[in-house]
């Protein structure tokens, strides 16, 4: 029987092809988008999410009263914790960090600076080595398992010397472990983990409170909740912040709901792929996901509404089909059967190809939307669960509805031609309303995300980045960055296309290099708490980015003082030390020591990404700090010119190590590279949505048509006009179109509301863009319906009369 029933649904889809191929399109892109983007959610999702008690890892973070809160901590609070916090199972420090390894192979790598109870903490599986051993020595090193492939080939590397031309010193480093790869959905992505105590900067700074440059990890022991480990925190806080909390009372600050003015929290693991608000602002909005796993339901709802609705229009064609089989002794049963096995045909064809299509199209999704799936996500348990009851539930929806309403058409009535087809205020209307209205949410969030995006690239840094190259310094060929900012000054002197040269220890925008740095620093100036970005720069900086001075003078050479004990501070900083003229007024950062002097002021600039407000930065030129970046402006025609000679410079200057110049308006522009990912994503999904929508209304349209082609030829008889009955046949989807409009406003308001409240700057959101998405709609809707309402217009009267 079953067999049978196949047959018959082949037969049925071979002969009403176009029906048949746009249901099978529809589906098989809509198979194919929704696994995608299920599958890249789902890889968001799982971020951190592999470590074993992940649920009871945190990272440590602190609140002010005042709303500002960091997760840069200081050295000495590490120590502290691991002997007054009795809650803590494991205590450890993770600083980022870029060095080049000497040997046979110079190989530039990405090193984190961890304590020994990093493996207690996280779950790195060893390859090689004794996890509780590994790290107990300053000279200790572990390896992961492609950076000890790269540098010893297939040796064995434990006990081998490697020796770092970085970490702002020469050091030998003996390798204790290997561990294997950080997985692709890892917060910490690293190539070596060493110790923190072997940095240049420990020893100055290991008791200094007001120093911060790393974040730290707390694992609680079981049955320990954050709350309860929070409140004991506490003491840290009151014992260690004193002179902050002194000054937060001082300034009239309101504590807490704690009761708190300045307060120790934590953070879940699996929260900060996630935490947009953070200090650079890397994560991703947990809006992204959701509306990933969102438009991916919306692909598919839009293509099984396609399904049942041109299902329910073509069940008055089959009417008699179904009045002769239940007079020939067809059961319902059987005929729901056979309907069924018509939907299920087409739905596993669908599957099919669209699973074909994932195979096909998944390294090219990769590349565009910067996502890392792997085929083995895809054949995951899991994940072929999750595509089976999609399956299921979709057959299910397609073609459970319109086969039992088939299969209830009475005989008699069906056989006298007295059914009629469902009504425009049925059951139609209303899924036809559905898809437009998500096709019209996604056409208004893709307009409010391109006008933020453009908004985000137009807006003034506070700097100008055009024509301004910039150069990575750090760990190159031994190569020390202060040496080589003044090497490229002597050797670009006499260039007319250069117009000034600088050096910065943090980039500007994101380089090529990948690295993002920032050193932060906190100190008390005259009773008044002071938070600042410690932003070690080169002479001509402000020359170099056309920043302008508000007051005071720029950093100069004539100035024997400057290279040790002069500042230039922005607005907000000079706001934070509260003095009426701030030029001339001395700071004191570390107790021990020297005082700066601050020299100049000038305006707040986004050093950072936009998703933040511009905070107080304070430069300095002390040559303790390495310049990691070169900063080049050029003329407007002579970048190019410029970029090949420092080709030709680095060869001389750093022979082995990679070229990895930039232009600034480009390191700025990547800021902003997932949410033109999110943009892209939204214009292919309201582009297909829209796509399937409109083959579904054009079927729609053409069974419709066919059903009235006598009426149509009646009324031109009588003498209507070809824009009459367009205008006829074309008002009740426009209206239906219009009501999905109306729906979808107000859901895209509030969905893009909540996204833009990510983003320090933002956009208004404006009217038009929904009157503008609206009437897009309108007329796609309008142009696929009036494609066959002209034609079926035009038609000779004197056919459609004689068509049955």
């Amino acid at each position: 029987m079953f067999r049978n029933y196949l047959k018959i649904a082949f037969r049925t889809l071979t002969k009403h092809k176009t029906h048949s191929l746009i249901n099978l399109i529809g589906l098989s892109v809509a198979f194919a988008s929704a696994t995608l983007l299920f599958m890249t959610a789902w890889f968001e999702w799982s971020y951190d999410r592999f470590h074993a008690d992940s649920e009871r890892i945190y990272r440590l973070y602190i609140q002010e009263s005042s709303g500002e809160s960091t997760s840069i901590m200081p050295y000495p609070l590490t120590p502290a914790l691991q002997t007054e916090l009795n809650d803590a199972e494991a205590v450890t420090r993770f600083m980022w960090s870029q060095t080049e390894f000497v040997g046979e192979k110079r190989v530039a790598k990405d090193i984190r600076f961890v304590d020994p109870a990093v493996f207690k903490t996280f779950s790195f599986p060893f390859i090689q080595g004794d996890p509780n051993t590994a790290l107990n020595e300053l000279s200790s090193m572990v390896l992961t398992e492609d950076m000890a492939q790269d540098l010893f080939g297939n040796e064995n590397p434990l006990g081998k010397t490697l020796r770092t031309d970085g970490l702002n010193m020469g050091r030998d480093f003996v390798v204790t472990g290997v561990i294997a790869n950080p997985r692709t959905n890892s917060s910490f992505q690293f190539d070596a983990l060493v110790r923190p105590e072997v940095r240049a900067d420990y020893q100055p700074n290991k008791a200094e409170w007001g120093n911060r440059n790393h974040e730290i990890f707390v694992k609680l022991k079981p049955g320990i909740d954050a709350q309860t480990a929070e409140r004991r925190l506490s003491a840290l806080s009151q014992k260690y912040w004193q002179a902050d909390i002194a000054e937060a009372k001082r300034r009239g600050d309101k504590p807490d709901e704690r009761g708190e003015y300045i307060s120790l929290r934590l953070q879940p693991l699996t929260d900060i792929h996630f935490d947009t608000k953070g200090v650079m602002g890397g994560g991703i909005s947990r809006t992204y996901v959701y509306a990933l796993a969102l438009i991916g339901l919306f692909i598919l709802l839009i293509a099984g509404i396609n399904y049942v609705n041109l299902s329910l229009a073509r069940s008055v064609t089959r009417a008699r089909e179904v009045g002769v089989r239940k007079s020939l002794g067809a059961q319902p049963g059987q005929l729901l059967g056979q309907f069924w096995a018509e939907s299920l045909v087409v739905c596993v064809l669908a599957l099919g190809i669209g699973f074909g299509l994932v195979l096909w199209l998944r390294p090219s999704f990769n590349r565009l939307f910067g996502t890392r799936l792997s085929t083995d996500l895809l054949f995951q348990p899991g994940t072929l669960i999750a595509i089976g009851l999609g399956f299921g539930l979709i057959s299910l929806l397609t073609g459970g509805y319109p086969a039992w309403l088939m299969a209830r058409f009475e005989a008699v009535t069906v056989l006298k031609g007295k059914l009629k087809g469902p009504k425009a205020g049925g059951l139609r209307s209303v899924l036809i309303v559905a898809q437009f209205a998500l096709a019209s949410l996604l056409i208004t969030c893709t307009l409010l995300i391109g006008q933020q995006l453009r908004f985000l690239r137009e807006r003034p840094l506070g700097f100008n980045e055009e024509q301004v190259i910039s150069l990575p310094l750090r760990n190159q060929d031994n190569l020390d960055g202060n040496r080589a900012v003044r090497l490229l000054r002597d050797r670009l002197r006499n260039n007319p296309d250069v117009v000034s040269i600088s050096g910065t220890a943090s980039n500007v925008g994101e380089g090529m290099d990948g690295n993002m740095s920032r050193s932060m620093s906190g100190w008390t100036h005259n009773n008044r708490e002071v938070q600042t970005d410690w932003l070690r720069v080169d002479f001509d900086y402000l020359k170099t980015l056309d920043m302008t001075l508000l007051a005071g003078r720029d950093f100069s050479p004539a100035f024997s003082t400057d290279t040790a004990s002069a500042v230039i501070i922005t607005q907000s900083m000079a706001k934070q030390l509260g003095e009426k003229n701030p030029v001339g007024v001395f700071i004191h950062p570390d107790t021990t020591g020297p005082k700066y002097q601050v020299v100049g002021v000038i305006p707040d600039f986004n050093l950072y990404s936009l998703r933040q407000k511009a905070t107080p930065i304070t430069m300095h030129l002390d040559a303790s700090t390495e310049l990691s970046y070169a900063l080049i402006r050029t003329t407007p025609g002579g970048m190019i010119r410029v970029m090949d000679q420092l080709k030709g410079l680095w060869r001389e200057m750093a022979p082995t190590a990679a070229f990895q110049a930039s232009f600034v308006n480009e390191n700025t522009n990547r800021w902003y590279v997932r949410e033109e990912r999110f943009a892209t994503i939204f214009q292919l999904a309201a582009g297909l949505t829209i796509l399937l929508s409109c083959m579904g209304l054009f079927a729609i349209a053409l069974l419709s048509i066919e059903q009235r082609t006598k009426e149509i030829g009646v009324r031109k008889v009588l003498g209507a006009s070809v824009p009459g009955l367009v205008a006829l046949i074309s008002k009740d989807f426009l209206k239906l179109v219009l009501i999905a409009v109306v729906i979808a406003a107000p859901v895209a308001w509030y969905a893009m509301n909540a996204w833009l409240q990510d983003f320090a700057y933002k956009i208004d959101i404006e009217w038009w863009v929904f009157a503008g998405a609206g009437l897009l709609a309108l007329v796609i809707a309008f142009v696929t319906v009036s494609f066959q309402s002209v034609k079926a217009a035009l038609m000779n009267p004197v056919k459609s009369l004689r068509a049955e």
